[in-house]
């Protein structure tokens, strides 16, 4: 597809992304909609960049222009519109929001009536929908067949209660020293907000967003401020989300940062040993470390390996009937408690796990040893196919010969190459992400 990628549409605001393309975003996704139209209402949030204001009301004029209602919500995490699009009974819902990505990026993603991700075939549809300019005049309304949109400021309160909800009810955070990087994203008004009405002692950073500082040099992919905030206050835990709060880093009470896999591994556990683990299976992508999966089959529990990306964790979840899965990224799905990734829903959960254990975080969540593993992303300039590229079949047995199991692929939202190596050798490892690199700067840039 030109316009989908693994995440929805992502690209530069303004450029790839700009208000036209997000017009005719609108129009495109109002028609697909209109097909299974149950209420004439779309939900729309977005996270806090500055650029989301223009592809919001951008947005909204192409729903509006094919009669649609739309809720505007504002600055909400991502899997807030998944709950809301569900619980205010929507045809679909909109997250205006670049996840991870620095500000000058932006994205459009896309949720059905039931608060799950389009897939790629619903996808392909409102792309053809979208070039398809005769398709998109026809579709205009005029007099009072054109819709409206309405701003609701309260609902963030129904979102609240949902997320503390799956809170256990015989657990307590009184007295548990809490610190939390909301990565000036959009869980910087309801994070700080859960934890303290759960009774935590809550130390807040990064929750000032000014439209550009999201995601800068903080949050879940930069997670050292929060590492030296936990050592300065000698909290017991801290998270950190990233700026649309579908993903989760976890730093222990050494100021530690908790690997994905890890946090993966023994939040399966928990479930199980709760009797909540349906079919004594998770899902996780091709990335995760295989310690995990030996891990987990040590304690009974199978470990289905998906594509990269939470909504391939999650389709594999549901044919499954699976009720947990995850990516080392910090995306976590608790299906019983949420449709996507939830930074909120995970935290809470790992912290329940540290006080039932009645340890310290760095020992409660230091559950098995990684293989060694590097991962490396390459700015590139082009995308041709891998197997088409010279000499890539011959480096690939190379890398195999020294049994390093390897995963190489495009990133789906921006210009790069991710190479990631693991194997039992560290400097074998080093030395073979060195080839790897220099191989694909040659070829790709």
């Amino acid at each position: 597809m030109k316009l989908f990628g693994t995440d929805g549409v992502r690209g530069e605001a303004g450029a790839k992304l700009s208000a036209f393309c997000a017009l005719k975003l609108g129009i495109a996704a109002g028609i697909y909609y209109k097909e299974h139209s149950k209420t004439n209402r779309i939900l729309v949030g977005k996270d806090t960049r500055r650029s989301g204001y223009m592809l919001e009301n951008a947005l909204v004029s192409g729903l509006t222009s094919v009669g649609y209602q739309v809720i505007q919500i504002g600055p909400m995490p991502t899997p807030a519109i998944a709950y809301l699009t569900e619980d205010m009974r929507c045809d679909g819902g909109i997250m205006v929001s670049a996840s991870h990505n620095p500000f000058a990026d932006n994205g459009i993603k896309f949720f059905d009536r039931n608060g799950y991700k389009l897939d790629e075939k619903d996808e392909e549809i409102i792309e053809k929908i979208y070039f398809d300019e005769f398709q998109l005049e026809n579709a205009q309304k005029k007099g009072k067949e054109i819709g409206s949109s309405k701003r609701i400021d309260d609902v963030v309160g129904r979102y609240i209660v949902h997320i503390k909800n799956s809170f256990p009810k015989n657990l307590s955070l009184h007295g548990i020293r809490v610190v939390l990087d909301c990565a000036n994203g959009a869980a910087y008004k309801v994070a700080p907000t859960i934890f303290d009405e759960l009774g935590a002692e809550v130390f807040v950073i990064n929750d000032e967003p000014n439209g550009f500082n999201i995601n800068e040099n903080c949050g879940a992919t930069q997670p050292l401020a929060l590492q030296e905030e936990v050592k300065r206050v000698r909290a017991d835990i801290g998270f950190a989300f990233d700026g649309d709060a579908d993903r989760l880093v976890v730093v222990n009470e050494k100021g530690e940062v908790v690997d994905g896999d890890k946090l993966i591994g023994i939040l399966a556990l928990a479930l199980k040993q709760n009797n909540m683990l349906q079919g004594d299976s998770i899902v996780a992508t091709i990335m995760s470390n295989y310690a995990l999966e030996e891990f987990l089959a040590n304690n009974g529990i199978k470990l289905i390996r998906s594509n990269v990306g939470d909504k391939y964790v999650l389709e594999n979840m549901l044919s499954k009937k699976l009720n947990f899965g995850g990516e080392q990224s910090g995306h976590i799905i608790f299906s019983d408690f949420a449709k996507t990734g939830d930074g909120l829903v995970s935290a809470l959960q790992t912290i329940a796990y540290v006080i039932s254990s009645k340890k310290r975080a760095s020992l409660a969540l230091d559950c098995f040893k990684l293989y060694p593993q590097i991962l490396k992303n390459i700015n590139i300039s082009k995308k041709p196919e891998l197997s088409s590229i010279s000499g890539y079949s011959k480096l690939l047995k190379e890398i195999e010969s020294k049994k390093i199991r390897h995963l190489i692929r495009y990133s789906g939202t921006e210009n790069k190459l991710r190479i990631l190596l693991e194997g039992k050798d560290q400097k074998a490892l080093e030395a073979t992400i060195a080839q790897c690199e220099e191989f694909f700067k040659e070829k790709l840039q």
